[in-house]
């Protein structure tokens, strides 16, 4: 299945022409709209560093698929 994401509208700009690997290593505060204290936050609350992590993160993953299936109701 192939497809396509622009990354210029999730990623900060500095990030823009970087990898996707790159990307996952990533401080979070790279996603756009994630301040450097929002990171530092997010870091220190739930021990995640990287946008990898986060996308990772279980309890991440587990909210994003009942907020799926409830959307899909």
């Amino acid at each position: 299945m192939a497809g396509t994401l622009d990354l210029t509208a999730i990623v900060d700009q500095a990030w823009h022409d970087k990898s996707l690997a790159e990307i996952a290593d990533a401080p979070v505060e790279a996603l756009a709209g994630v301040s450097e204290s929002g990171g530092q936050l997010i870091r220190q609350a739930l021990g995640i560093k990287t946008i990898g992590e986060l996308g990772r993160n279980k309890y991440f993953k587990a909210a994003a698929a009942i907020a799926t299936l409830a959307d899909a109701r």
